[in-house]
C-alpha cells in the first residue's frame, strides 16, 4: 500500500470509535481480501471487491437487472449504443463526486488494460465511453452483445473506485492509491495473516448498514472456522459449501436455537474438464465412458453429504436458456465398458487397459488443500478403476492447478460454472480464450472452431429465439462431445449465532449482502 494510502487508512481509523461488540459482525475467510482493485483479479477478493464498489446494473434472483449507479437506460435499435442516466447525489467514500466524469475515468482505466480483462466478450466488444451530460454517459460498443447488462452487473471490472483514488498507472496493479468506492462498507485496516476490517460508510447513499463494523478473520483451515463459530469467535459462515466440513454444517443445522443454518438454490456447477487434445482423453470413447461410470448419486449421498444435488449437465436447467431437452449420460458401468471394449481397450492383468501399447491411465488434477476435491477424486479414481483406466491423483497449490487449466496441462481438472450472472453467456464466452480450462479441455474437439463460431454469433443475437437456439446449438455439441463431467450443482450455505439477524441468500454466489444483516436486538431498518 503507498504512502498516501496508508495515510487514508490511518485517517480513517483515527476517526472510528470501535464500536461495541453488538454492532460488530464478524466473518471468515481462506486468506486476506487483497488490495482490494476493483478492475483487476486475485490476490482481490470478489466478496469484498462486492462489499466496496458497486456496479451500474444490479443482478436480481429472477435473472433481470435493475437500476443502480443508474437509475435508467436506453438502447438503440442496432443493439450498439448504451446511453445511462446515472444516479444523482452519490459520493465516493472520500467524498469525491459519482458522475458521468467518474464512470468514463474508470472506463478509461479498465480499457487502458484491455487485454488483461479479454476473457469477458465486453470488455473486447466496447469501441468507446463518452460523457453526454453530468449525470449521462453513453457506451457505444463494436457489434451488439446479448449480454451487455448482465456482464456489467459483475463484481469485476466494471465497478466505480475514486478518481483521486487513482495513481499514474490508473488502476493497473502498482496504481491504485486507495480502496475508495461508493459502496455500503469501506476497508479501514489490514493485518496479513489476521484479518481485515471494514467499517459502514456513513455517506452511503443505499442505507445504512445494520452494522458499524465488518471483521473478516482469516482462517484458512474449514475444521478451525467451525470451531470458531461454535465458540463465539465469529459469528456468521456463508459461502460455497465447503467453507466448513459438511457434517460440521448438518451438526449445527441441527442445533437450533443455537444456530441457524440455510442451503441455497443451486448457483453453478461443480464439473471436471476432459482434455480433449491429450491422450487418452483425445478418445471420445473414453471421455464417453468416463461420463458413464461415475456413481454420482452415491458420490453426492457419502461425500457431499447430500447438500449439493447430482448434477447432469454442464448448467443446471434453471440457467436461462440452458434447458435444452438433452439426455443425461447416466450411471451405467456395464454401458461403460462396452465404449471401451469397443473402441479397442483391452484389460491387461492388473485389471487396466490398453490399446497399441499404452496404458489407458489419466492423471485427475486437484487443489491439494481442498479436502472435498481430493475426497471427490478419491471416488473417482475408485469408480473409474472398476472399468479399467488408472486414474494417477496429482493434488497441488490452487496457483499450479489455475497454471494447469490455462496451458493445459491436465488430463481431468476441478472446475466451477461461474453462477449468474456470468451463466450462460459470459461462461461460453470465455469458452474462446486460450487461457481457460474450457478452451483447451475443448482445443481437440474436431468442431471447436465451428463451436467458437456459434458463441460468437450467441452473443451478438438480438432476437431471444434466435439466442436460445444457438446456445442449444452449443450445449448440445459440448455434451455429445463429453468434454465434461458435472458432479453436482454447487449451492451456498450459511450458518449464524442468534446474535445476527437479516441473513439471506444474494443473487450471486459472489456477493454477501452484509449491509441487509443487523444485530437481532435492533429492529430492521425502516
Amino acid at each position: 500500500m503507498s504512502k498516501l494510502a496508508s495515510l487514508a487508512v490511518a485517517a480513517l481509523l483515527a476517526c472510528t470509535v470501535a464500536p461495541a461488540k453488538a454492532q460488530q459482525l464478524t466473518y471468515s475467510w481462506p486468506t486476506n481480501v487483497g488490495p482490494l482493485n476493483p478492475h483487476l483479479y486475485a490476490p482481490n477478493q470478489m466478496f469484498a471487491q462486492a462489499s466496496v464498489y458497486e456496479p451500474l446494473v444490479r443482478y436480481r434472483v429472477d435473472g433481470t437487472v435493475e437500476p443502480w449507479l443508474a437509475t435508467a437506460w436506453t438502447i438503440s435499435q442496432d443493439g450498439r449504443t448504451y446511453d445511462f442516466t446515472l444516479r444523482a447525489g452519490v459520493t465516493f467514500s472520500d467524498g469525491a463526486p459519482f458522475d458521468a466524469a467518474a464512470v468514463k475515468a474508470n472506463f478509461d482505466a479498465i480499457l487502458a488494460n484491455r487485454a488483461r480483462h479479454d476473457w469477458l466478450d465486453l470488455a473486447r466488444q466496447i469501441d468507446r465511453v463518452a460523457v453526454t451530460g453530468p449525470l449521462a454517459v453513453r457506451l457505444v460498443l463494436k457489434a451488439p452483445h446479448a449480454p451487455t447488462l448482465r456482464e456489467l452487473s459483475l463484481p469485476r471490472p466494471f465497478r466505480f473506485v475514486s478518481p483521486a483514488a487513482m495513481g499514474e498507472g490508473g488502476t493497473t496493479a502498482a496504481g491504485l492509491r486507495a480502496p475508495i468506492g461508493t459502496g455500503p462498507w469501506r476497508l479501514v485496516e489490514t493485518q496479513l495473516g489476521v484479518s481485515d476490517t471494514f467499517a459502514a460508510n456513513p455517506t452511503y447513499w443505499g442505507g445504512k448498514p445494520g452494522f458499524a463494523r465488518l471483521v473478516v478473520k482469516v482462517i484458512p483451515d474449514p475444521n478451525t472456522r467451525a470451531i470458531a463459530l461454535q465458540t463465539g469467535e465469529i459469528d456468521l459462515v456463508y459461502g460455497a459449501a465447503g467453507q466448513i466440513p459438511s457434517e460440521a454444517f448438518l451438526r449445527l443445522r441441527g442445533q437450533a436455537p443455537a444456530f441457524s443454518a440455510a442451503v441455497s438454490e443451486p448457483l453453478a456447477t461443480r464439473v471436471l474438464a476432459l482434455n480433449s487434445a491429450r491422450f487418452p482423453t483425445d478418445d471420445p470413447a473414453v471421455r464417453r465412458a468416463i461420463n458413464r461410470a461415475i456413481d454420482k448419486d452415491t458420490l453426492v449421498r457419502t461425500v457431499l453429504d447430500g447438500i449439493e444435488p447430482r448434477a447432469d449437465f454442464l448448467f443446471a436447467p434453471g440457467v436461462p436458456d440452458a434447458d435444452v431437452g438433452l439426455a443425461p449420460h447416466g450411471f451405467d458401468r456395464a454401458a461403460a465398458d462396452a465404449l471401451l471394449d469397443g473402441a479397442g481397450w483391452v484389460r491387461g492383468p492388473d485389471g487396466v487397459r490398453a490399446k497399441g501399447g499404452r496404458a489407458l491411465g489419466v492423471e485427475l488434477d486437484f487443489v491439494g488443500t481442498n479436502a472435498q476435491q481430493k475426497a471427490i477424486a478419491e471416488v473417482i479414481q475408485a469408480d473409474l478403476a472398476r472399468i479399467g483406466i488408472a486414474v494417477r491423483l496429482v493434488g497441488e497449490e490452487e496457483s499450479a492447478i489455475l497454471a494447469r487449466q490455462k496451458d493445459g496441462r491436465f488430463g481431468l481438472i476441478f472446475g466451477e460454472i461461474w453462477g449468474p450472472p456470468y451463466d450462460p453467456a459470459s461462461f461460453l464466452s470465455a469458452m474462446r480464450a486460450p487461457s481457460h480450462a474450457d478452451y483447451q479441455a475443448q482445443r481437440g474437439l474436431p468442431d471447436k472452431p465451428q463451436i467458437d463460431a456459434t458463441i460468437t454469433a450467441a452473443l451478438a443475437a438480438t432476437d431471444p429465439a434466435e439466442r436460445r437456439r444457438l446456445t442449444a446449438t452449443i450445449l448440445t455439441a459440448l455434451h455429445e462431445a463429453a468434454v465434461y463431467l458435472p458432479i453436482s450443482y454447487a449451492v451456498a450455505i450459511e450458518v449464524h449465532r442468534p446474535t445476527v439477524a437479516g441473513v439471506g441468500f444474494g443473487a450471486t454466489l459472489n456477493e454477501i449482502p452484509f449491509a441487509a444483516m443487523r444485530p437481532a436486538s435492533t429492529r430492521a431498518a425502516r
